[in-house]
């Protein structure tokens, strides 16, 4: 049975991208072959992956080349921020979109390269995937929303389930978060509604 996975932010080639997220590697070579590695040791032929956004610096071969060395079939594309040169070379993979709506089973996702306050059917459940933060930027525990960038889950992509299991507890916590909101509520509610109403300051009163 083909499985369903999530990741972003390869930045294949992109040296400066080591500096700037202190990624563990000496230079670009080393650092492609780590996540190409890691990408094929977990996603399979026909399984399919969706990729939220920058992908690779360099040309359009190397955009095909760094492509080729991933095995998964069908890897769906959303475009990110340093994804001009790989716009050009849609063609490699199965979709292109710069916001995606799927489902996976009953399950209603929205993916994006960025990460958003609201979202399609956010308040009924849906999630919303992103990447570009690199695992910088804080997860709001109340928040049906997470980074799935490689740099979040050491060069690994993210599987539907491992999704699932923190959209779970994410879901409990906002179950806590409303039933004791609405305790810490419901003492002012009542007294206010036991208290009489007052006239309107520009309700005129008798003098006598």
């Amino acid at each position: 049975m083909a499985d369903t996975w999530f990741t972003s932010d390869f930045h294949f080639g992109h040296f400066n991208i080591i500096r700037y997220c202190n990624r563990p590697f000496e230079n670009t070579e080393e650092m492609n072959a780590c996540i190409a590695d890691r990408m094929n040791a977990h996603v399979k032929p026909n399984d399919t992956l969706y990729f939220l956004g920058d992908f690779c610096m360099g040309s359009v071969e190397k955009v095909a080349a760094y492509r080729k060395r991933l095995n998964c079939k069908t890897i769906h594309f959303v475009e990110g921020n340093h994804d001009k040169v790989t716009r050009k070379s849609q063609s490699v993979f199965a979709s292109w979109s710069s916001l995606s709506e799927i489902h996976v089973g009953k399950q209603g996702i929205v993916l994006c390269h960025y990460a958003m306050r609201v979202w399609p059917h956010s308040g009924r459940g849906a999630w919303q995937l992103y990447g570009h933060s690199h695992g910088n930027l804080p997860d709001d525990p109340l928040s049906l929303s997470m980074d799935v960038g490689v740099d979040s889950h050491n060069f690994c992509p993210w599987h539907f389930e491992e999704v699932k299991t923190i959209m779970k507890t994410k879901t409990v916590a906002r179950e806590q978060s409303s039933e004791t909101r609405a305790i810490s509520e419901y003492p002012v509610t009542a007294r206010n509604n036991a208290m009489p109403l007052r006239k309107s300051c520009h309700e005129p009163t008798s003098r006598y």
